[in-house]
């Protein structure tokens, strides 16, 4: 009952819950997802914003009348302007003008990049420095000044040697060839050893003249550091060739730059040790078999972890052709605390489904509680145990009716059994002969046992005594037999019938039954001693021993059965216990026992007799001892 009931409980809440965690894990999965879209969209934004500005800066200086003319020319209306973009771009690292003649000026942003203040030996208060290169004839002359926060002139200093030609750079080339606006990089700066693209564009009026602007890539990685979805989220930019340009993390950045600088291939052993999501992020970015890149929210595994990444294709006004944002986090970080939350609410309901398991168990318990007590009582009953036991009452009425029943069965069973013997009853049930009429010829060991002159002993004693004095006889030969396995088939009289190998097979029946007679003999001869001390009659007792073939089985009518022994050897055993007055002896044993346990036990010769009612001779032994005792 109570298996049913928790099956059905199991049966109703295990989907239910299940469903609610699934959706739940949905949803939450959807919400990480949508969070990753707009995240994406925005670094996108503010990637292109950074370039925008620079873009902007160098679009409109090419077209600016001032910019035209190489310096020294115009320097204030250069300067003012180049100041005005640096302080009004963050990730700018320089602006700069080029001239078909090597003049060059200029403007780079000491507070955003801090290593110009190391390289130039800049003032303390310096905030940007500008450097004019210019050109008389074949001669050149190379000037930097160095400007505070407000453009204040703190310091001019001319540079001698420097060799720097713009003409020799390949933006200058890339945009000159092109006239048209081009980007060049990533690549690290000869100065300052800083990551950067440069952004080109030439003069509308004279595409000999080229003003250009370089994006600190490590801001970037600033950039995509602050913009983290998640804890453990990263940010990535890759070029169109697939090369890691860009990380969110400060050590990998400065790996990547460190490769950059020496100008070989990206070292992406070294790199995926630290994250191992580069290797896969590098796959999914190359060209598929319909010539796309993959794009949006893209799942990847590392490592048996689960991860989930924006891409986001960055180009803009032809430039930064085939650049990609990456932003990508491990799966768990978007619905981890979701999936907790779930899981701990899961438990919860656990909690309340094994409440309820436990309670319809209890209730079932209580129910079955007597059910299983009558099973109990039944099992007793039928292996002949006839303890009573006080039933418990039930408020359930057709418990009740059906203890009372088993009550009544187990006093009449009990009743009964005092006239079956209870072990031989059993080993019939063990040895499936319990079908009426079921008979069959098999190998059997019997013995006979009688007590000498009882009818005397019966006369000179009252009936009580006699049946007092049996009652003890019987008990003491009874568990002999069934300690050496053998079934008592009948009591006749002051007679025991007892058989081996018969309704339980055993191989060793002949010696067993041997073993039993000598040790009911000794029990006897104890007793007897103990009777003559209590001044009690002696029971001296014969046996007789035989083995051979007998029809055993359950015989009789069909509501009087009997289960017992019958055919020759039966009537041997039964003889030769009776021959032991002719011979004087207390057991007698076939020639067919010594046969077969000869080995074992030590036998007296007494020749061959005929029985009464055959007509052939048996050799008969009388039987002394085990061997060895």
């Amino acid at each position: 009952m109570s298996v049913v009931i928790v099956g059905l409980l199991v049966c109703i809440s295990a989907p239910l819950m299940w469903m609610a965690y699934v959706q739940g894990r949905t949803t939450a999965l959807a919400a990480g997802e949508s969070q990753m879209r707009q995240l994406g969209l925005r670094v996108v934004e503010n990637y292109r914003s950074v370039f925008g500005d620079g873009y902007s800066a160098v679009e409109t200086a090419s077209v600016l009348p001032q910019m035209l003319t190489p310096p020294p020319q115009d320097f204030e209306a250069k300067r003012d302007y180049l100041l005005k973009v640096l302080q009004s771009a963050d990730y700018i690292d320089d602006v700069y003008a080029a001239y078909p003649d090597g003049s060059f000026i200029q403007a780079v942003n000491v507070d955003v990049n801090p290593k110009w203040r190391e390289v130039l030996f800049a003032p303390e208060e310096t905030s940007f420095a500008i450097r004019t290169i210019a050109k008389t004839g074949s001669d050149s002359s190379s000037t930097w000044r160095f400007l505070s926060k407000s453009g204040a002139q703190l310091e001019m200093r001319d540079e001698r040697n420097d060799s720097y030609d713009p003409r020799t750079r390949t933006w200058y080339h890339n945009a000159v060839r092109a006239n048209a606006p081009v980007s060049v990089g990533p690549y690290v700066t000869a100065t300052t050893k800083s990551l950067s693209l440069t952004l080109a564009v030439p003069m509308s009026k004279d595409a000999r003249i080229v003003a250009g602007v370089d994006v600190l890539l490590e801001t970037v990685s600033h950039l995509l550091n602050k913009e983290a979805v998640s804890e453990h989220a990263k940010g990535y930019m890759f070029d169109g060739d697939g090369r890691l340009i860009v990380h969110s993390d400060a050590r990998i950045m400065a790996s990547v730059l460190e490769t950059l600088s020496r100008g070989d291939a990206e070292d992406i052993p070294s790199l995926e040790a630290v994250d191992p999501a580069i290797a896969p992020i590098r796959r999914l970015l190359e060209v598929r078999d319909d010539g796309q890149r993959s794009t949006g929210i893209v799942p990847f595994s590392v490592n048996a972890t689960h991860y989930v990444a924006q891409f986001s294709p960055v180009e803009f006004s032809g430039l930064l052709k085939g650049n990609t944002v990456v932003i990508a986090a491990p799966l768990d970080d978007l619905v981890g605390p979701t999936d907790r939350l779930l899981f701990n609410n899961l438990l919860t309901a656990a909690a309340f489904v094994a409440a309820g398991i436990v309670a319809a168990i209890v209730i079932a318990r209580l129910i079955s509680k007597s059910l299983f007590f009558l099973a109990d009582e039944a099992h007793r009953i039928g292996d002949l145990r006839f303890e009573k036991r006080r039933l418990p009452h039930s408020w359930i009425a057709e418990i009740n009716v059906l203890g009372h029943a088993l009550e009544t069965a187990r006093s009449t069973i009990a009743t009964f059994s005092l006239y079956v013997p209870r072990e031989l009853v059993r080993r019939i049930i063990a040895s499936g002969q319990s079908a009426v009429g079921l008979a069959g010829r098999q190998e059997i060991t019997v013995v006979f046992t009688d007590i000498k002159d009882f009818t005397t002993i019966s006369e000179q004693r009252s009936p009580e005594e006699v049946v007092d004095l049996l009652s003890t006889y019987f008990e003491c030969l009874n568990a002999i037999v069934e300690r050496h396995d053998g079934t008592i088939v009948q009591y006749l009289g002051d007679s025991i019938f007892a058989m081996w190998n018969a309704p339980t097979r055993d191989e060793h029946h002949v010696a067993k039954a041997c073993q039993c007679t000598l040790a009911m003999k000794a029990a006897v001869d104890d007793m007897n001693a103990a009777n003559v001390l209590s001044g009690r009659p002696e029971l001296a007792t014969r046996f007789g021993v035989h083995t051979g073939y007998a029809v055993v089985g359950s015989v009789g009518a069909n509501t009087r059965r009997q289960y017992t022994a019958m055919g020759d050897t039966v009537n041997v055993g039964s003889r030769l216990e009776g021959m032991n007055k002719e011979y004087g002896t207390a057991i007698l044993a076939s020639g067919a026992v010594r046969t077969a346990v000869g080995e074992l036990f030590e036998f007296r010769d007494l020749g061959r007799a005929n029985l009464k009612g055959r007509t052939q001779e048996i050799e008969i032994h009388e039987l002394l001892k085990a061997i060895g005792t």
